[in-house]
């Protein structure tokens, strides 16, 4: 559009680039994410990065990486969204040996208050991990990637397509991996195995194939975290086993409850 001046290439996915970009208009450094050549004639990809736009937009908390524009035409599909200078979180549970209870319970409720915000406006994330998370120099922790959020009141049963587009397979929730319609708890879900990661180091589940690591989620219990980390306060190994439980009845009804 003549406003975005591309200054170099930041990340790449599995349906978009992400450019470090100067908004001449405003003077100021941006992100602009473009979906991929190879998907513009796809209504699946263009449904998802229109609904990655769609989520953000309708959500404004310090804890959500803010959208400052979006263009849709024939030719480009991109998001215009705030610069976030920072690692994921995925890279500071790999530079960390261990973390503090006092600092997962830091980072942890800072997520789990930017999910409150998002399911009050009816959002389910849907692929929470670490590597959605960024974490800035400050401490600002802001969740990112709502490619393939969707819309808690559009109740639809999972198809196909759909049931391909379940998030990570290391942190989804039992009825994500069985293509079933989800709610708030799936996120609640992913949430404990991201405490599960930053109090043990290492996954809940892990196996040779997505779907190996897909029958856990599905068909097993995490053994504890204590059992890999003796000195793990007891509290905090519940609201993990908790926020994992198998059942999603079972789990903590909303982000808001797990916060507290």
């Amino acid at each position: 559009d003549g406003r975005y001046e591309l200054l170099e290439l930041i990340g790449t996915g599995g349906m978009a680039d992400i450019y470090k970009a100067k908004d001449i208009t405003e003077d100021r450094i941006v992100a602009v994410k473009i979906l991929k050549n190879e998907f513009a004639g796809s209504e699946d990809f263009l449904r998802r990065f229109r609904n990655e736009s769609k989520a953000i937009a309708l959500l404004s908390h310090p804890n959500i990486v803010k959208i400052y524009d979006v263009g849709f035409n024939e030719q480009i599909q991109f998001i215009v969204m705030e610069y976030i200078d920072g690692i994921t979180l995925k890279e500071y549970i790999r530079r960390r040996d261990t973390m503090s209870s006092e600092e997962i319970l830091k980072i942890s409720l800072k997520i789990a208050d930017a999910l409150r915000v998002a399911h009050a406006n009816h959002i389910i994330h849907r692929d929470i991990k670490p590597q959605n998370i960024m974490l800035l120099a400050d401490g600002t922790i802001k969740v990112t990637d709502f490619g393939i959020a969707r819309f808690s009141r559009t109740d639809i049963r999972a198809t196909s397509n759909q049931a391909k587009a379940i998030g990570s397979v290391h942190y989804i929730s039992p009825e994500q991996a069985r293509g079933e319609i989800t709610d708030e708890k799936a996120d609640i879900y992913s949430v404990g195995v991201m405490l599960y990661e930053m109090l043990t180091g290492r996954l809940p589940f892990v196996g040779d194939t997505p779907l190996e690591v897909a029958l856990q989620h599905i068909n097993s219990v995490p053994l504890p975290p204590s059992d890999y980390v003796p000195n793990i306060p007891k509290t905090l190994e519940h609201i993990v086993m908790k926020a994992m439980a198998p059942v999603p009845a079972d789990r903590y009804n909303n982000a808001t409850e797990l916060s507290q």
